[in-house]
């Protein structure tokens, strides 16, 4: 008889079993119990078990089987149980549910193999011969300690407890009692292994005197601390718990956790001297504190800073310089001087394999392009960027951190950045910087200087960490309009690239390169929907966005297409493709603001075109005079600053000068007051270099002449009549092509500065540079009929002014002598 036809025999009791290791607990003879089989191969002796009568040996495993190369018999005791499987049912995840019933012990006698299943050839155990009555008296004390341990801790299910009532042979009981109770699983293998049923017995007792003595223990410890309990000690009680609630739920971590990991983060840091003495510490001081204590969150805080900050220097990371040029010219139309001074600057820290940070200051009018020129030079270098703004800052704690000593207390925007980007060598835009404040929470422009000074900033010490921190490799973009309101000592710390304002024709390239493909993208349209010609490009950049940028250009542009694509879903006679017309574009923008009818023009006598710079570009002046009846006083209005003030009197005091050497009537100046105003009177104005532009618009009114038209000035005047140099020349020339200029006076001490800006910005310009206040009257009046004298008839004037003056003087002694006899002679008579 083969060993499948013998194990279907139900009238034999089988010698040779499948054999289903257990991993949890053995099973007792004599129950009915579920059992849960998830394994391949378990599975497959199941199966094989049931089709030949569905007998199987259960033995509990030693030791959890992990390795290929280890036998599975190796690791089973040697003593199970022989069970009869009921019913099986196949579980979703492929596993089996059976329903077995317990029978017989069993002692293996030797394990072996049946096509890969587990089998085993066994001998089946019978309990020793025992006095049933003498036992009787064992079952009832073991029920009666069970009884008085279920009523102070209720242990058994109402079920459990019928069974063990209607159960009356000692064997069976003590079986049944040893699978229910909690009892180790190397335990219970010991009294399944026990065939004495008294001796059983005293085990299951002893395991109950044990579980006693623990709940006597529990009860006394509760009662024990129910009587010292305190109102803080229970509300500490009850966080606690609540903490192990929440630990469940996994709203928290466990503290032991955190403190782990945070030590496993810390020290990965390597730090040392200073920053490695006060971790240490304050880590000691944190692993301490409890986490309901207020100094908890505000440590762990803290330390979680330190460890997300990279401390570790980074080695010099290459780039291309090539494809930094490629960068910068996709992104950026024209600006030549500027792209040679940042790949200048790019290709020595290339040479030099330097991972030492530096500080750019990029200045230049609104829209220009300072912004995304820092973040280009980001992206051509492959470093990760940071970006914020200073503009309007007034509290130095944003830039160097709060005190820790501080509820909410923060680190500073500089360590905030390092601890987002997570490198030590990013680039840090920082924008606006000429706009920063400064109040009774100090000064943040003092703040920046010890981070964006080279010496100093290798141990930068934020007041959040007050740790020394090298921010050495950081590259620092800062961007402003202008730099008069700069501190000095933090201009000095920056090397300054100028960005200047856009011709015609190069923000006609940026519209068509940049600009429009970005704004029909943003409005859901496309190249073959609209189409803008040069033309109307052109026409739109000067007569609706006349400023040295692009952002009003961008946004005209961004008005037209949206205004197309809500027409085209909108209004059924409106198809696409369109092509814009100068019609559309005043239908979708209205009338132009800038036109030729309201270009400045000095047309009138006592007016004059002067060229200003700004921090937003270029503009140009329109300076008026008029006179009335009075006693030579100068009135100025116009919002003009203390310096600009002071270039009126000067042109007021050269132009008395000047009348007395051209023969002009001097009694000008003595019957009439003079009014002197500059429009767009909210506008502040300051600065020398409307000098020149004052003294043509009093001249033209003194002598009462038109200056020459299409001609602009700039220049500083001194009390001699020299023209001094000035700044922003390309800005001014470009404020002057916008507003059809096509001569301009600058002072000679300029004229270099000519060779530096390109032809396109030259273009269409006469330039004459001057040295003297004669050359400019000269251009601005060439009709000019005031011949001034040469300096030997002025001095020959003056000697004859001299000679009528004493004999005016001797006349009037004569008259004064001839009077006072008179008035003797007439005294005498009377």
């Amino acid at each position: 008889m083969d060993l499948d036809t013998f194990l279907q025999d139900p009238k034999v009791l089988p010698n040779y079993l499948f054999i289903l290791p257990l991993s949890i607990k053995p099973v007792f003879p004599g129950l009915f119990c579920p059992l849960v089989v998830t394994g391949e191969k378990d599975i497959e002796v199941v199966t094989r078990a049931i089709s030949t009568g569905g007998m199987i040996g259960a033995l509990l495993e030693k030791e959890a089987h992990t390795s290929d190369n280890q036998k599975r018999e190796d690791t089973l005791y040697t003593v199970g149980t022989m069970c009869k499987i009921l019913k099986s049912i196949k579980l979703p995840d492929g596993g089996l549910n059976l329903y077995i019933s317990t029978q017989n012990r069993f002692r293996v006698d030797s394990f072996f193999y049946n096509e890969d299943a587990l089998c085993a050839k066994v001998t089946y155990l019978q309990d020793k011969p025992y006095n049933r009555s003498r036992l009787t008296a064992w079952v009832r004390t073991l029920n009666e300690e069970l009884k008085a341990m279920n009523q102070k801790m209720p242990m058994f299910s109402e079920e459990n407890r019928l069974n063990l009532i209607n159960i009356d042979d000692p064997s069976k009981f003590a079986d049944y009692m040893a699978s229910i109770l909690s009892i180790e699983p190397d335990k219970q293998q010991l009294i399944l292994e026990e065939l004495d049923v008294k001796k059983r017995i005293e085990a299951i007792l002893f395991h109950i005197e044990e579980e006693k003595r623990i709940i006597q223990m529990q009860g006394s410890i509760r009662e024990h601390v129910n009587k010292k309990l305190e109102k803080n000690q229970r509300d500490y009680f009850l966080r606690e718990e609540l903490r192990q609630i929440q630990k469940e739920l996994g709203i928290i971590q466990n503290k032991g956790d955190l403190v782990e990991k945070l030590k496993s983060d810390l020290d990965r840091l390597n730090l040392k001297g200073e920053a490695k003495e006060t971790v240490e510490n304050e880590f000691a001081r944190f692993s301490a504190l409890e986490p309901n204590s207020p100094e908890y969150s505000m440590s762990l805080n803290y330390l979680q800073t330190i460890a997300a900050l990279p401390w570790a220097d980074e080695p010099f990371k290459d780039f291309d310089l090539k494809k930094a040029e490629k960068i910068l010219n996709s992104e950026h139309y024209g600006m030549e001087e500027v792209k040679d001074r940042v790949l200048e600057f790019l290709a020595v820290r290339k040479r030099r394999q330097d991972t030492k940070g530096a500080i750019i200051c990029l200045v230049g009018p609104p829209g220009v392009g300072k912004t995304s020129v820092g973040l280009s030079i980001a992206k051509a270098i492959g470093k990760k960027c940071y970006r914020f703004s200073v503009g309007g800052m007034k509290d130095e704690a944003e830039i160097k951190g709060h005190r820790r000593t501080y509820v909410g207390a923060l680190p500073g925007k500089i360590i905030q950045g390092l601890k987002i980007v997570k490198t030590k060598s990013p680039v840090f835009l920082i924008d606006e910087i000429d706009k920063m404040g400064e109040s009774y929470q100090g000064d943040p422009a003092s703040a920046l200087l010890e981070a964006l000074d080279p010496e100093q900033n290798k141990e930068f010490r934020d007041r959040y960490l007050d740790l020394p921190f090298d921010i050495s490799q950081v590259l620092f973009i800062v961007t402003a309009n202008t730099l008069e309101t700069i501190p000095s000592p933090l201009l000095d710390r920056m090397e300054i690239i100028e960005l200047s304002g856009y011709t015609s024709n190069e923000k006609l390239n940026i519209g068509k390169k940049y600009l429009l493909p970005k704004s029909l993208e943003k409005n859901g349209l496309n190249k073959k929907d609209v189409k803008y010609s040069p033309s109307i490009l052109l026409s739109i950049a000067e007569g609706y966005a006349r400023e040295a940028g692009v952002r009003n250009f961008d946004k005209a542009l961004d008005k037209i297409n949206r205004k197309i694509a809500r027409e085209s879903l909108t209004n059924p006679d409106f198809k696409l493709p369109i092509t814009v017309t100068d019609e559309l574009v005043v239908k979708y923008l209205g009338k132009a603001p800038f036109s030729e009818d309201e270009v400045k023009k000095a047309d009138k006598v006592g007016t004059s075109i002067g060229l200003a710079w700004t921090s937003m570009g270029g503009d140009t002046l329109l300076i008026e005079a008029e006179n009335y009846p009075g006693k030579g006083e100068l009135n100025i209005t116009g919002q003009l600053g203390d310096v600009m003030k002071e270039s009126v009197n000067i042109a007021w005091t050269y132009l008395k000068r000047e009348a007395v050497r051209r023969n002009i009537d001097y009694s000008f100046f003595e019957r009439n007051n003079v009014h002197l105003h500059i429009p767009e009177g909210a506008t502040p104005k300051d600065g020398p270099s409307a000098g020149v532009t004052l003294t043509v618009a009093l001249y033209s009114l003194l002598t009462n002449q038109v200056m020459k038209q299409k001609l602009a000035m700039t220049g500083e005047l001194t009390l001699t009549g020299k023209v001094m140099p000035i700044g922003g020349l390309k800005e001014k020339i470009l404020a002057a092509k916008r507003c059809g200029i096509d001569t301009i006076i600058i002072p000679y001490a300029n004229r270099n500065d000519l060779d530096k800006l390109s032809d396109e910005v030259k273009s269409g310009i006469t330039f004459c540079p001057v040295k003297d206040m004669q050359e400019v009257l000269k251009l601005s009046f060439p009709n000019d009929k005031h011949v001034r004298m040469s300096e030997e008839e002025y001095i020959k004037v003056d000697e004859e002014k001299l000679k009528q003056e004493k004999e005016n003087e001797n006349d009037s002694k004569y008259l004064k002598e001839l009077l006072c006899q008179l008035t003797n002679r007439v005294v005498e008579k009377e």
